[in-house]
């Protein structure tokens, strides 16, 4: 198995930029598939299953990737001291917010979410801020900075959950802690999961919207 520098070496920066690319266009159909026409679920399906299906591939070919992208649980402990404060923080904030604006809406619903969401969180961290921010940070033909990878990742980030306004906010201010983080402690594992649960919450808090309802609501009626 290859260290980490070994890796980081043996990746070319053409490689990345594919892969920041394959992000980018992902991240684009959202707008297409869950946005335009609705296909909530099976948008999330195919992307799990695509990027799930090419991490397992990269690790047949480079024994280590995962764990150089933050798929580790050697530094579990570490990532959630660094993350925990925030997210109590942001939970006390979203319950504010949503007091104020008559918004809090918890059914049996919020359950489920909590529950898949994290993975999909794991997922969208995973190629936002492993093979973005991971990849533009070591890029081996130039030295971009750190605060403008972080920037540049948050803007994407926040990009993508465009037009509910809430989202975009929410998501540039998450990804910006998670830039700092990720850079210093790479584990994909707890900022997927703290992903999930802050976003849930988010959407059945501030958001004012039921995710469940929208990615399963018409399969159930049927």
């Amino acid at each position: 198995m290859k260290n980490e520098n070994e890796i980081i070496n043996s990746i070319s920066d053409k490689r990345r930029i594919i892969e920041i690319i394959a992000v980018t266009i992902t991240g684009i159909e959202k707008f297409i598939f869950m946005d335009a026409l609705n296909w909530r679920l099976p948008y999330i399906i195919t992307a799990i299953v695509g990027w799930t299906s090419y991490t397992i591939y990269r690790n047949i070919k480079t024994k280590g990737i995962l764990k150089y992208w933050g798929f580790r649980i050697d530094n579990l402990k570490e990532v959630t001291v660094k993350v925990l404060p925030f997210g109590i923080l942001s939970v006390a904030a979203f319950f504010v917010v949503g007091y104020f604006q008559h918004t809090i809406n918890l059914t049996w619903h919020i359950i489920p979410i909590l529950l898949l969401y994290p993975l999909w969180g794991i997922i969208q961290q995973f190629l936002m801020i492993g093979l973005v921010a991971g990849n533009l940070n070591d890029l081996k033909s130039t030295t971009i900075n750190k605060y403008l990878i972080i920037l540049l990742t948050a803007v994407l980030f926040s990009a993508v959950h465009y037009p509910t306004i809430w989202l975009v906010v929410g998501t540039f201010i998450l990804a910006l802690l998670y830039g700092f983080i990720y850079l210093k402690s790479r584990n994909v594992y707890v900022l997927g999961i703290f992903h999930g649960w802050l976003g849930g919450l988010f959407y059945y808090t501030v958001v004012n919207r039921d995710p469940f309802l929208e990615v399963f609501g018409k399969y159930l009626e049927k």
